[in-house]
């Protein structure tokens, strides 16, 4: 069921009269049951995933919460008779006995989720193989059907069985109030990947109606719709032709760049707002997954606003544990005796980031193309770290420079840029064309080549084009205003008829130009497919 769907808009309204006239106690199990539906729309066999991966993260951190309690009570009782070592050792057992379930718990998840999005990759791999080596032999794919949302549900699991493992929470005890954190259908298509710690606070209260509420979380839906429908799904058209075919090389590819930042920003950005706005109609909150990405001034600041569920959960249950591990320190030990300081400080940073930015990469796709991007991405924070230095020789010797709009603009537009740069392994179909393709932009770049009847070849009228210039630059201007401070609630100390007929407008928006209607197939958000 499309988010952008009627369907999804009667499904929700259904739902909507439903939480609020039902008793407040059972306001959790109808989001449960409303959770299962939605995906049992998806796939007839998809809650059989979901409902898989939450019985096994359940019982895991329910048996790793006990043993942590019957420890510290095993413990506090034996205080007096076991010596310093009989209660090491015992933790050590102990420890030993929890890291044993965590590990299972992750291996049954993760294995869930490598055969249906990774298999049949590994297979194309394996044969490559045997072809380089003139072997004939060949191995079938599997040809999995990728359940919906399972990198997200999957990820979000797996971050709440380690904070148990952890003892940053405590283990839900009531196995259908789990299953709906895990299964909560908005977030369920393309995140965020919420922490058990921040989703719970509002997700099993019981909510009285409120006006300003819904009509915040309608007004956040509606938005999202404005971009997605009016946006993305416009500009769509002209994407997908430029990057079928080597022919739109040169300035084309520049073209594209700038035609898929603004589509990816209003798709991700737009689902994700329909997503914040429909889970606060039911006064749920839902964390903020982008902030302005493109005002970033370099990479680390973009990846700090860009889906940021995603990226802290990279950072917190992977780069962090791994750097501090200790075989990390271990490895830093020998690399200071060796060679110093110097690297000694850098290998546990080089190490964990790459690692985690390979993973990151994998986690997007099956596919060498996100590996690659996952590692170029690392390779340039690394980079960015090692010139800091300079950066600071830099802003200091030129301050005025260095504070200017016009400076603060240059950096925005450098790493619009680069991120664009990068981003062109989403669009291509192998490596080998995306640098081809990078390439042609400064070997046969002529702006010459971008003529009217080009354009017309897009499937795109001018209006069209009009549209999505008009609606790029309505974005521009709302995250501007949105720098200091929520632009809803500006709106909202607007008189009445300013308020509502803002609203209107949008609404009239997204009924006349949004990209839907008889012949036509709204596209799935991009972050369905993970």
């Amino acid at each position: 069921m499309l988010l952008t769907s009627y369907n999804f808009v009667i499904f929700i309204l259904a739902c909507f009269v439903l939480y609020y006239l039902i008793p407040k106690k059972f306001q959790w199990v109808l989001l449960l049951a409303a959770s299962y539906v939605f995906y049992f729309m998806a796939g007839a066999f998809y809650p059989l995933f979901i409902l898989a991966t939450s019985i096994i993260t359940y019982f895991t951190a329910i048996w790793i919460a006990d043993r942590t309690a019957k420890d510290g009570e095993y413990l506090k009782t034996h205080r007096a008779e076991l010596s310093r070592e009989e209660k090491k050792a015992y933790r050590v057992r102990s420890n030993r006995v929890k890291k044993g379930y965590m590990l299972l718990g992750l291996l049954l998840c993760l294995g869930i989720l490598a055969v249906f999005k990774y298999a049949d990759f590994a297979v194309e791999n394996i044969n490559a193989l045997f072809a380089a080596f003139g072997s004939e032999r060949e191995l079938e794919y599997l040809d999995l059907l990728l359940p919906m949302g399972i990198s997200f549900y999957t990820f979000q699991s797996i971050g709440y069985l380690l904070d148990v493992y952890w003892e940053k929470t405590e283990a839900q005890r009531n196995l259908p109030k789990y299953m709906l954190f895990v299964s909560f259908f908005p977030q369920l298509i393309q995140g965020p990947i919420s922490r058990y710690s921040d989703l719970s606070k509002t997700l099993y209260e019981e909510h009285s109606f409120d006006w300003r509420n819904v009509r915040f979380g309608l007004e956040r839906v509606l938005w999202g719709y404005f971009k997605k429908l009016v946006v993305a799904d416009t500009i769509l058209a002209a994407v997908s032709v430029i990057i079928s075919d080597e022919y739109y090389s040169g300035a084309w590819v520049l073209l594209g760049i700038i035609f898929y930042g603004i589509e990816l920003y209003a798709d991700f950005t737009g689902g994700i707002d329909i997503t914040i706005g429909v889970a606060q109609v039911f006064g749920v909150k839902v964390q903020e997954n982008f902030i302005r990405p493109y005002f970033s001034k370099n990479i680390v600041e973009y990846w700090r606003r860009w889906h940021i569920s995603m990226g802290t959960w990279f950072r917190d249950y992977i780069f962090y544990p791994m750097s501090i591990s200790k075989s990390m320190n271990n490895l830093t030990k020998v690399c200071k005796n060796r060679f110093g300081k110097g690297v000694a400080k850098r290998v546990p940073v080089y190490l964990a980031t790459m690692v985690t930015w390979f993973a990151t990469g994998v986690w997007h796709g099956a596919s060498w193309n996100f590996i690659v991007w996952g590692l170029l991405n690392g390779v340039i924070i690394l980079i960015t770290g090692e010139l800091e230095p300079l950066y600071v020789r830099f802003r200091e010797k030129f301050p005025r420079l260095t504070t200017s709009v016009g400076y603060k603009g240059f950096q925005i537009l450098r790493t619009f840029f680069l991120m664009g740069c990068l981003r062109m392994l989403d669009c291509y179909q192998d490596v080998e064309m995306t640098f081809r393709m990078f390439i042609s932009m400064f070997r046969d770049f002529d702006p010459a080549v971008l003529t009217l009847e080009e354009f017309a070849e897009f499937g795109l009228n001018w209006q069209q084009y009009l549209v999505v210039f008009a609606g790029t630059v309505i974005m521009f201007l709302v995250s501007l205003a949105g720098r200091n401070g929520s632009v809803r609630e500006k709106i909202a100390a607007k008189p009445y008829v300013v308020r509502y007929g803002l609203f209107v407008i949008l609404f009239l928006s997204v009924i006349l130009f949004g990209s839907y209607g008889v012949g036509f197939d709204a596209t799935q958000f991009i972050y369905n497919q993970f």
